[in-house]
């Protein structure tokens, strides 16, 4: 399932295709501004994604072997509601 198949099951809830997509639009703009503030984005039945930073990490170049740091990275967690599989 992509952002495409989830704009078509809701334009039959909404009065059009190009109005669902402007709201898929919208709910994913919005978790990702809370993530770059900061901030936690949970979706209660379905889990929260959580933005964290990694270490410095020693690696190495495979293709030469030369030995190099790694730097930190933003990266996104997601989680998955305890409640996912039960019920809904």
């Amino acid at each position: 399932m992509n952002k495409n198949d989830i704009a078509n099951s809701l334009a039959s809830l909404l009065s059009s295709k190009k109005e669902a997509e402007a709201a898929v639009d919208r709910v994913f703009e919005e978790i990702s501004k809370a993530l770059r503030s900061g901030e936690k984005a949970v979706i209660t039945g379905f889990g929260s994604f959580n933005m964290f930073v990694t270490q410095t990490k020693n690696g190495r170049n495979p293709k030469t072997g030369e030995k190099l740091l790694i730097p930190p990275m933003k990266k996104v967690k997601f989680k998955l509601s305890k409640d996912f599989f039960n019920g809904r």
